[in-house]
Parts: C-alpha cells; sequence; structure tokens
C-alpha cells in the first residue's frame, strides 16, 4: 500500500469516528431532560392532539375493514384434531376459508366450515358427503346406525362427514345440517408451508 493510499485511509477512518461522535453528542444533546422539558412546552397541543385523532381513526377505519373482510369474505382458520385426518393433521394446521360462497352451490367434497348444531358455541369443519335430495346411508360403518339405514337429505341440508370416520362426530350422529348453518368453505392450507396446497375436490358420488 503506498503512503499516499494509507494517509487517505487514515483521514478517512478519523472523519468516521468524527461522525460518530458527534452523533452520540447529538443523541445526548437530544435527551438531556432539559432539552426534552423545553420541547414539550414548545408543542402545540391542540395540533397533537388532532394528529393523534387522525391517525387512531384511520386504524379504526382499518380495524373494521379487516375485521368486515374476515367476517364476509375471507380468513385465515386453524383447525386441529384428529376427524379429518389424514387430509388434516391431527396436531393443526392453517387454513385459508372462503367465507363468500353461496351454500346451495356447494358440492360433494367440499370441505365446509359450520356451526355444530350440537355445540352451539363450537365451529367444527366435515367433509359434504350429501346434498339435498341424495339417499344417504346412515352409517356404513354400522357404529351409529344398522349399515343397511338410509335416508332422504331434506331440502336445505347437507350430509357432513369427517374423513377419520371412527373420531368424527357428523351427520351420523346430529343428521342432515342445515345450510343457514355453513359459515365457510375450506380453499387451502397455508401452513406449515411445506404442506400448503389447494384442496383439491377428489369425491367419487354413486349414482
Amino acid at each position: 500500500m503506498s503512503f499516499a493510499s494509507f494517509t487517505a485511509r487514515g483521514f478517512q477512518a478519523m472523519r468516521s469516528f468524527s461522525t460518530r461522535r458527534n452523533v452520540a453528542q447529538r443523541v445526548r444533546h437530544a435527551l438531556n431532560p432539559r432539552n426534552v422539558a423545553a420541547y414539550v412546552r414548545s408543542l402545540d397541543w391542540r395540533e397533537v392532539g388532532k394528529g393523534v385523532g387522525y391517525w387512531t381513526l384511520h386504524m379504526v377505519n382499518f380495524g373494521c375493514a379487516l375485521h368486515l373482510f374476515g367476517e364476509h369474505v375471507a380468513t385465515l382458520s386453524y383447525v386441529e384434531g384428529p376427524s379429518m385426518f389424514p387430509t388434516m393433521a391431527m396436531t393443526g394446521e392453517l387454513t385459508l376459508e372462503l367465507k363468500w360462497i353461496d351454500p346451495h352451490s356447494l358440492k360433494r367434497g367440499d370441505l365446509v366450515t359450520f356451526i355444530s348444531p350440537i355445540d352451539p358455541t363450537r365451529k367444527v369443519c366435515k367433509r359434504v358427503t350429501g346434498l339435498p335430495g341424495d339417499t344417504i346411508c346412515v352409517d356404513p360403518t354400522g357404529e351409529y346406525a344398522p349399515s343397511t339405514e338410509h335416508v332422504v337429505i331434506p331440502k336445505n341440508h347437507i350430509w357432513v362427514t369427517g374423513d377419520n370416520l371412527p373420531f368424527s362426530r357428523d351427520s351420523r350422529i346430529y343428521g342432515p345440517v342445515p345450510l343457514g348453518l355453513v359459515a365457510g368453505k375450506l380453499y387451502a392450507r397455508v401452513l406449515p408451508w411445506r404442506d400448503r396446497t389447494v384442496f383439491r375436490n377428489t369425491f367419487e358420488f354413486i349414482d
């Protein structure tokens, strides 16, 4: 390294050190209690109040818009439990739930969320396995009803079951679910990120 380069680097380091020292001095000066008190006294508190109110109003508007979007358009829902295994992990998954849906347009095989008919405080997820007018075997496993027993799903109702029948409380127990209880339709798995996917309808209907 030449002497000129060495000298230039030395001066650059000195200027950098001086700049950092000046910044530290300005910070200490600004945080001095006397300076802080003087700054507070110099504020126009009417203007401060207007500014705070303005931004508070914007935050409230944003929160309301976010709430309305989540209630009526789409939201992220956490699904856990054994009833939908293996489609859903028992340890829980974060899913994208569509709220802007027409319950009358649901198809067999769709994953839906609805208010539990036996516990109105809970929202559950099941698969649609029957539509209005379908004749459904109440319980193919024979656990809750003879495997030969069938029912016709009434108008404005759907039949829902879990993918893991031995661990699911579904229409085999509480019967057809009114469409009015349907809250949304699961569209995709978001988390875990490595398992992210759009839910495909692979349901096969036997007429």
